[in-house]
């Protein structure tokens, strides 16, 4: 089927009513990025990426609200223009996590939950998005949220609809909380410490008050940790580190180009070569053994969060990551994988079965006639029996 590319809103709805009409299921696409993750589907495509531009920006106020088909990168110029920033750190990478390729969108990183380094301390993509418009699968346009920071009014929709993935509504425009930008960022970093020692260093320094902001460790085995803030804080900070991280080994400041690249490597997975690429969530207490498990499948890995997201990329499917992931308490998506992979085995780590039907029925609250249930999926299409 050939993508539908609505101007506006409206444009939205009657795309949607011709679906309803129509009896096809339909897929909302910003950027189409992440078009690679989940099962193969042969579906009318709607995409927003036409629908663009900045409605209102309030420095001052520390809002910014826009269409959702506008690029991420363009969003981040300009608040960059007014020195602040999308806190979270939503990133922007090809079909299947590759280079960066410059198509993702506002919408699309929200409505798949991305959130890069950063997030352990500023918090996830749902905690910026303030409001929003969007088009269920009614084909009717509905309000979320508000357009100022405290907002209180309603049901707290803005957290539902973060990371959902287009399945609950068409999201055509949304506010989001911008945070001013450090006038100062430090890397330091210890080399060659394993997983154990690694995860150790992070967890010390996230829990010290050196106030660490983010923590990761490179798959060349570097460890990172962020310091941000005012000039002569960050340089106290910086200071005091090495020393409550002494038995860890020495520590090194990175130049803020190096440390960007690697930020970037350890935060996304974006480095990591094999054909299978799964991002798991896990306690970080439980990181350590979990990587000593993956070790017989030749699996390669980065970790982010403070330990508590490991990207692993493994060149066999027959890797038990799932399993492994959670029996110690967390969860793994597939991100990349074969054909042949993505239609047995969905992207999604399976929820328990009174979590899942929970969604089905909030799902069918939005898209009665599950317009959105492509099947992307796998084995989430059913709906509650009552």
């Amino acid at each position: 089927m050939s993508d539908i590319k609505p101007q506006s809103a409206q444009d939205v709805c009657d795309a949607l009513a011709d679906a309803k009409r129509d009896g096809v299921r339909v897929e909302i696409r910003g950027g189409g990025t992440k078009a690679l993750i989940g099962a193969p589907r042969d579906v009318r495509v709607i995409s927003l990426a036409a629908i663009t531009g900045v409605v209102d920006y309030d420095p001052a106020e520390l809002v910014l609200t826009v269409r959702a088909g506008t690029p991420l990168a363009e969003i981040e110029a300009l608040v960059a223009s007014e020195r602040q920033m999308l806190a979270f750190e939503p990133f922007d990478h090809g079909p299947i996590f590759g280079e960066a390729s410059g198509a993702a969108t506002i919408g699309g990183v929200i409505a798949s939950g991305v959130a890069g380094s950063g997030r352990i301390t500023a918090g996830s993509a749902r905690d910026h998005l303030l409001g929003f418009t969007a088009v269920s699968g009614r084909a009717e346009t509905f309000v979320a949220g508000g357009k100022v920071v405290k907002n209180v009014t309603g049901f707290d929709l803005s957290k539902l609809f973060a990371g959902s993935w287009g399945r609950l509504g068409a999201i055509t425009e949304l506010t989001v909380k911008v945070l001013p930008r450090p006038r100062v960022s430090a890397t330091l970093a210890i080399e060659g410490l394993d997983c154990r020692a690694s995860c150790s260093a992070m967890a010390s320094a996230l829990g010290s008050h050196a106030e660490v902001s983010a923590a990761a460790r490179h798959p060349d085995g570097t460890t990172l940790f962020r310091v941000t803030g005012f000039e002569p804080s960050v340089e106290a900070r910086c200071a005091m580190l090495p020393q409550l991280l002494g038995d860890h080994g020495a520590m090194e400041r990175i130049d803020p180009t190096v440390a960007d690249a690697l930020w970037r490597d350890a935060g996304t997975g974006v480095s990591l070569r094999g054909e299978v690429l799964w991002c798991l969530h896990v306690p970080p207490g439980r990181t350590p053994e979990i990587i000593e498990q993956l070790a017989p499948h030749g699996a390669r890995w980065s970790l982010d969060w403070g330990g508590g997201r490991i990207w692993a990329a493994v060149d066999s499917d027959a890797a038990p990551v799932r399993a492994i992931a959670q029996a110690a308490g967390g969860h793994a998506m597939l991100i990349r994988a074969p054909l042949e992979m993505r239609s047995t085995l969905s992207a999604h780590h399976p929820r328990p079965s009174g979590v899942a039907a929970l969604e089905a029925r909030v799902r069918r609250a939005f898209d009665p006639d599950s317009l959105f249930e492509t099947g992307r999926f796998l084995g989430e299409e059913t709906t509650d029996a009552d």
